[in-house]
C-alpha cells in the first residue's frame, strides 16, 4: 500500500469526506483527491499535517508500520509536553511567558479571593 492509500485509508477511518478532510488541514480538495488517485506526491508537509491534525502515526503514513493512531495522552502533562516539543524555540518561549503571566493571575484571584475561573 502506498502513502496515498494510507491516507485515503485514514479518511475513511476518520468517516470524513474529502472536502471536509482537506479543510481540516487547510488545502484544497482537489490536492487531497489528487492525492488519492495518485496523482500527487505525499511530501513531507502534508503527512505531518495529516499527522498532528488527526493523532495519525508519521511512520504509520510513511511505512505502514505500527498503529494508525498514536494512543492519545491520557496525563496533561503529558500532552502538554509532547506538543511544547512539537513548537520552535521562539514559540516555545512564548508559551513559556503566557503561563508565566497565567500563574500571576492566578496568584491574584486566590490573594484577593476570587474564583479560579477563565474569562469568556
Amino acid at each position: 500500500m502506498t502513502v496515498n492509500e494510507r491516507i485515503k485509508v485514514v479518511r475513511k477511518a476518520l468517516k470524513m469526506t474529502q472536502p471536509q478532510f482537506a479543510e481540516a488541514i487547510y488545502i484544497s480538495k482537489g490536492y487531497i483527491a489528487g492525492l488519492e488517485s495518485e496523482h500527487r506526491v505525499a511530501n513531507d508537509r502534508i503527512i505531518h499535517l495529516i499527522a498532528m491534525t488527526f493523532g495519525v502515526s508519521e511512520a504509520y503514513l510513511k511505512t505502514g508500520e505500527g498503529e494508525m493512531f498514536n494512543k492519545a495522552p491520557t496525563d496533561k502533562k503529558e500532552q502538554i509536553l509532547r506538543l511544547f516539543d512539537e513548537l520552535n524555540p521562539q514559540f516555545q518561549d512564548y508559551v513559556l511567558n503566557v503561563v508565566n503571566q497565567l500563574i500571576k493571575i492566578q496568584q491574584e484571584h486566590q490573594t484577593f479571593g476570587l474564583r479560579d475561573t477563565i474569562p469568556d
